[in-house]
């Protein structure tokens, strides 16, 4: 049942430490992120490294070159790895691209900048020391066969560069330091490939087990509203046989009658209405859709001055009342057997909020797993994607459960 007060009552709940649940990251931008930092790292490290070996090239070189050589070889790659800790998605994939393929470019500047003098010692030039770190920035957002591609290529570019630039009497062989090369960067290239793939597998199938649980959901809001006008169907459909036997036919009869006709025909061709909810339809639906999961519990009701006049949209009361009935769902799943629940409903001029507690186990909710669909899905998404709607959830471990759902609207 309901019950009206002129007050917002008391909430059983202690204040509970602000706590909200996020909406999920996306696997792959999770995994595209830890391979940024990685290959930003290297990149740092083998800068440090080299910068002796850079100078030392110059000899051999255009002027121009090195400027460029260096915003080639590891502008783009530092540029990840610090954008990896401020960005995620779009923007990462893009510095991932332009690393994967600036490196080639920079391969290809070599022969137009060359003097021609060979290096001494069996010395090379210094970018033949990380062409893996791009293919490892391919492999995160390239297809397979282009990342292996991309390798193959890279390789075969710093090793011809090498071969070529070292006097006769020390060059090692052309095709095992080619195969050698591969061989090892080909591990960690294919590490790169399928993590890739196996976040974006990840996100599709999450996709879709979040859309069948937001389908459940809403067929579960379909069945309490059709569950309520069957009642209602019902209740005219006899009061008008009743009606009809006991008096002459007449206009009121015959209205009466029209109408239930209406009603049974809404329902034969399975359309919901879809005009706004007055206050007493509101609440009849709210209370539809607690009672289905719970018989016992009741509602409290608080009416603000003028919430009398209040029409809220049908779509707004289906969904909070299927967000309801899963908070009570989920109270009588994990509070515990000795748990006390609440359902606290106040309205107001164009706004309706729904307060779910009760004084269960509780939980942490920074710990709720991503497969628990009926919190995210069911509950948080479902009014997040509401127009005006909201919800929180707070908990305390031992202590309870609070979750509010609100709607906010034009004033009526």
């Amino acid at each position: 049942m309901a019950t009206d007060t002129s007050t917002t009552p008391t909430q059983t709940l202690a204040p509970a430490p602000h706590a909200a649940v996020h909406a999920s990251v996306s696997t792959a931008d999770q995994i595209l992120r830890m391979f940024a930092r990685f290959i930003g790292a290297g990149y740092l490290f083998y800068f440090l490294l080299l910068v002796a070996d850079v100078r030392s090239l110059t000899a051999v070189m255009a002027g121009w070159w090195t400027p460029l050589a260096l915003v080639l070889f590891f502008g783009p790659g530092l540029a990840l790895g610090v954008a990896s800790f401020a960005f995620s998605g779009p923007r990462l994939r893009l510095l991932a691209n332009l690393t994967a393929v600036t490196y080639p470019l920079g391969l290809m500047t070599w022969p137009l900048a060359w003097s021609g003098t060979l290096l001494p010692n069996g010395k090379g030039v210094w970018f033949s020391t990380f062409p893996a770190l791009s293919s490892l920035a391919a492999g995160a957002v390239w297809r397979a066969r282009w990342a292996f591609v991309q390798l193959a290529v890279v390789m075969l570019g710093a090793q011809l560069i090498n071969y070529t630039v070292r006097t006769p009497d020390v060059r090692s062989p052309f095709v095992p330091d080619i195969a050698f090369g591969i061989g090892v960067s080909l591990l960690f290239v294919g590490a790169a490939v399928v993590a890739a793939r196996t976040g974006q597998v990840h996100d599709a199938t999450r996709a879709d087990t979040f859309a069948a649980a937001a389908s459940a959901a809403s067929l579960q809001a379909r069945t309490v509203e059709r569950q309520r006008f069957d009642a209602l169907t019902h209740d005219s459909v006899m009061s008008t046989l009743l009606a009809a036997s006991r008096i002459p036919l007449n206009e009121g009869l015959i209205r009466q009658a029209d109408i239930a006709l209406t009603q049974l025909d809404g329902l034969r061709v399975g359309v919901l209405p879809t005009q706004d909810f007055d206050p007493p339809a509101v609440l009849s639906h709210l209370r539809a859709a607690a009672s289905e999961v719970d018989e016992s519990i009741s509602l409290a009701v608080h009416r603000s001055p003028g919430s009398e006049h209040t029409l809220i949209p049908a779509e707004t009361v289906r969904t909070i009342g299927a967000a309801l009935a899963e908070a009570l769902r989920n109270s009588l799943r994990h509070a515990g057997a000795g748990a006390h629940r609440n359902v606290i409903v106040a309205l107001g001029p164009g706004r309706l909020s729904v307060i779910v507690s009760d004084t269960g186990k509780g939980f942490d909710i920074s710990s709720v797993p991503a497969h628990r669909l009926g919190l995210a899905v069911s509950i948080l998404d479902r009014m997040n994607h509401l127009p005006g709607g909201s919800a929180t959830v707070e908990s305390r471990p031992k202590i309870g459960t609070r979750i509010e759902l609100t709607w906010a609207g034009s004033e009526q």
